[in-house]
Order: structure tokens, then C-alpha cells, then sequence
């Protein structure tokens, strides 16, 4: 089955409610709360929804911002965007390309080599310790 065929109520029952509301209802968690925010453990951050490979911990940084912070994805392909905000925010949101989950959002205002910002919630994301 794929990812995509999933109800609410199997999304449900898989996830936590942090988890759901964050990446099945675009959720936020609090600054400076999530279990990656100030994380230096080397790996690849995957989704927790379906467990594709996002980030390299290599391209994580601090941004001061208070969640998980990187300046590209593992792959291009890992990462679909939606833009228009629904709070009208300036602000392109960030989802992984495999099965929509809602991960966080990506500014223009990183560091080298990018110049990117992907502004992610830990809740959306598992480190595979490497």
C-alpha cells in the first residue's frame, strides 16, 4: 500500500498526536522543544511518517531559530514545496516528496554554500545514528 493510500485513522494509529498534528495537519512545534533542535549526532534524518532519507546531518546547523536547521536536503528529490501560507506569511513549506508529510518550511536567509534555511520539526523527523 502506499503512503499516499493511508486514511486519517491509519495515520492515526501510526503516529503519535504530536506527530499527526504536525505532519498530517501542518502543526509547529514549540521552539527550542524538539528532541534535534540542538542535536550534533552524526546521521541521516528521515522522515518519521515513512522513514525516507531527508537530511544529512552534515548540512545541519545552528541557526539560533530553536529547531533542526539545514542549508540543503540529502536530495533534491527528498523534498516537495507548497507555497502560498495559510496564515499569510511569507514563507514556502516544506514536505517530504514521498508521502506528503508536512516537515516545516524553507527561507532564504542560510548560510553558504545555499543561502537556504530548511527550518524542519524534530517531531517530523527520525536520526539514523550513523
Amino acid at each position: 500500500m502506499s503512503t499516499f493510500d493511508k486514511s486519517d485513522d491509519e495515520w492515526r494509529e501510526e503516529l503519535t498526536p504530536e506527530q499527526y498534528n504536525i505532519c498530517r495537519e501542518c502543526g509547529t512545534e514549540p521552539a527550542f522543544s524538539g528532541e534535534y533542535w540542538d542535536c550534533q549526532d552524526i546521521g541521516i534524518y528521515r522522515c518519521i511518517c515513512c522513514g525516507a532519507p531527508l537530511f544529512d546531518s552534515e548540512t545541519k546547523y545552528e541557526s539560533g531559530t530553536g529547531w533542526p536547521s539545514f542549508w540543503q536536503p540529502i536530495d533534491e528529490d527528498a523534498i516537495a514545496y507548497r507555497e502560498g501560507d495559510p496564515l499569510g506569511m511569507d514563507r514556502i513549506e516544506v514536505c517530504c516528496a514521498a508521502c506528503d508529510a508536512h516537515l516545516g518550511h524553507v527561507f532564504e536567509d542560510g548560510p553558504d554554500p545555499t543561502g537556504l534555511r530548511y527550518c524542519i520539526n524534530s517531531t517530523a523527523l527520525a536520526l539514523d545514528r550513523k
